[in-house]
C-alpha cells in the first residue's frame, strides 16, 4: 500500500498543482492508497469551515486509514529517531518520525513532499514514491 502524507493530501485538495499530486491523482482508482490515523487528524486540523471539514473528512474515509499507535511503535519510532540524532539529523516532529518509523515497519511506501522524510529514506529504508 502507498500512503499518503499531508503534505499531499492538503495540495490535493486545495487544487495546487505537483508531480505528487498528480500521481496521487492518477493512480487512486489503480493503486492502494490509504493514510495514517495520524494524517487524518493533521489534515483535518487545517481545514477551514464545518463544510469543507466534512467534505475532506468524508473523501478521506473512503480510503483505508491505519492505526499507527500502540507501545511497540513508540519504541520503534523513539529508537529511529535517536539513530537520526546520533548520525547529526535532528527529526523536527515526532508525527513524522511516528509515520516514518511505521511505513518502514509495515512495508509501505510513503508518497510526500516533506524534507523531514528524506534523513528515514536515506538512513533508515524508508520507500519513497518519487514521481
Amino acid at each position: 500500500m502507498v500512503l499518503v502524507d499531508a503534505s499531499i493530501w492538503i495540495e490535493f485538495f486545495a487544487d495546487k498543482p505537483s508531480r505528487e499530486v498528480a500521481w496521487l491523482d492518477s493512480k487512486l482508482s489503480s493503486e492502494e492508497i490509504g493514510l495514517t490515523d495520524l494524517t487524518l487528524c493533521e489534515v483535518l486540523q487545517g481545514i477551514r469551515g464545518d463544510a469543507s471539514f466534512r467534505r475532506v473528512r468524508d473523501r478521506l474515509m473512503l480510503m483505508p486509514i491505519l492505526s499507527t499507535g500502540g507501545i511497540e511503535m513508540a519504541i520503534l519510532s523513539a529508537w529511529n529517531f535517536r539513530v537520526l540524532r546520533a548520525k547529526g539529523i535532528t527529526v523536527r516532529k515526532t508525527i513524522d518520525c511516528l509515520i516514518a518509523t511505521f511505513c518502514i515497519e509495515r512495508g509501505h511506501a510513503l508518497l510526500h513532499r516533506d524534507r523531514d522524510f528524506d534523513p528515514f529514506e536515506t538512513h533508515l529504508g524508508l520507500r519513497v514514491i518519487h514521481p
